[in-house]
């Protein structure tokens, strides 16, 4: 498993999921990606071929059905759940989530998103309204999700301006809309975002340069993809491990064994490490690292290991394990960014079950404090906040919970700055949140 880690980074894993509006070609242009560099397999583009509700004529092949795999995507014509696919280049590999575009599906974006290292907006250039007076409107969705991108602080953006071919490669109809992007893009607050234009259909600057655009000089799509940096922030984070599980011996040894199962969320952990057990606040020290492999004498973020140590504390699953030096913060009232998944809006009357790392506990929310306008990027402030949230509302609120969160601010460690909110009736996930602390 380690030698297999090890191998994904030297080789440059890149985690990117592509969102726009409602056929954009989002799915063409994965397909797109995989084809041309050969990144499927001849028996799956026979399938393609033979697919019954296939959108092309004759023998060409209909690119988006090598992502749409429901039934129900392929009659509809649209993407409905988040579909996952693997492709490499000689330079990188890379794992691309292919998202819903439908205002209905954005919870499914949410959660493609979650994982990401880079982001590709889709804009189509035949639904952008270009004004005579030189005014550019883009579509909601696509200030949806790129408010959305930006909330959960994916690193990299691409602009990609799809479809140029119905404008005949017009660099001026290319040109006001990536500044009309790029202003946008100001108001959000996102810095690392580059413009592409592209025919996912034909594969214009997909793969292959095209010459229809000699007056493009940037990288293709995936040239911009492999030459990508990824900086994974939550090694250099303090030490954070929720524990999943308490590993005991079988009962018929004489040593007692006893060791917490989890997964290191951010920092590095060595033998001799001074931790805190939160939120009880008990001191701790690391005796052993055990890992299937045998004993470490340190590990870093990301690795699944078994934590041995000298005292004989209490910690239950859903503690978290922190560094002594630089704890977590143990919050009982909480403020939070969150994005609402749920046809059923917010009833400040009932209570959820908050999920945070690998604690679950009693939540209620107390407020609404302002709903994100993602048009304007205006807090638009709550008279009322019994009048709640509807489907794909973004929020700031404020909720209580029974059990105290060892919490860090999302935009320091994303693990534990982040959580679910589940319907304790439907057992449906209504929210997802990132917390605030300096609010």
């Amino acid at each position: 498993m380690n030698a297999m880690t090890d191998n994904l980074n030297q080789r440059g894993l890149l985690r990117f999921i592509t969102a726009g509006s409602v056929d954009d070609g989002k799915s063409t242009l994965i397909g797109r990606l995989l084809f041309d560099s050969k990144g499927i397999f001849a028996d799956q583009l026979a399938a393609v071929s033979r697919a019954k509700h296939k959108r092309t004529v004759g023998d060409t092949i209909d690119l988006s059905l090598l992502t749409d795999g429901l039934e129900a995507e392929r009659e509809q014509g649209i993407t409905i759940d988040v579909a996952y696919r693997y492709f490499a280049t000689p330079k990188r590999k890379f794992i691309i989530a292919d998202t819903p575009g439908h205002e209905q599906y954005t919870r499914n974006m949410v959660t493609g998103a979650s994982t990401a290292d880079a982001v590709i907006i889709l804009v189509d250039v035949s639904k952008v309204k270009l004004g005579s007076d030189g005014s550019v409107e883009l579509l909601t969705q696509t200030k949806r999700h790129s408010t959305i991108a930006k909330l959960l602080q994916i690193e990299h953006v691409i602009v990609a301006v799809n479809k140029m071919d119905l404008v005949n490669y017009d660099r001026g109809v290319y040109d006001r809309i990536v500044a009309a992007y790029g202003e946008f893009a100001r108001s959000l607050g996102l810095k690392d975002v580059t413009a592409i234009p592209l025919s996912a259909l034909s594969g214009d600057n997909v793969v292959d340069r095209s010459e229809k655009m000699p007056w493009y000089a940037g990288p293709t799509l995936i040239e911009l993809l492999e030459s990508l940096s990824v900086y994974d922030e939550s090694h250099a984070a303090p030490f954070r491990f929720p524990v999943q599980l308490v590993a005991r011996h079988n009962g018929h040894e004489a040593n007692d064994f006893r060791g917490y199962m989890g997964r290191i969320e951010s920092g590095k952990v060595s033998v001799g490490d001074k931790l805190v057990v939160q939120p009880s606040g008990h001191a701790a020290t690391v005796k052993d690292i055990v890992t299937f492999d045998g004993s470490l004498s340190c590990a870093e973020a990301g690795q699944s290991i078994t934590l041995v140590l000298n005292e004989y504390v209490d910690v239950s699953r859903g503690d978290v394990l922190s560094s002594a030096e630089q704890p977590a913060t143990l919050l009982k009232q909480v403020t939070a960014d969150v994005c609402w998944m749920s046809d059923e809006p917010l009833d400040l009357r009932r209570k959820y079950w908050l999920k945070h790392g690998t604690r679950q506990t009693a939540a209620k929310v107390t407020g609404v404090d302002s709903i994100l306008d993602v048009n304007t990027q205006q807090r638009e402030v709550q008279p009322n906040p019994a009048d709640g949230l509807k489907l794909n509302d973004i929020a700031r609120i404020k909720l209580n919970v029974q059990q105290p969160l060892a919490a860090d601010a999302y935009a320091d460690i994303r693990a534990t700055g982040a959580f679910i909110l589940i319907d304790e009736v439907t057992h449906q996930t209504v929210a997802a949140g990132m917390i605030r602390l300096d609010q």
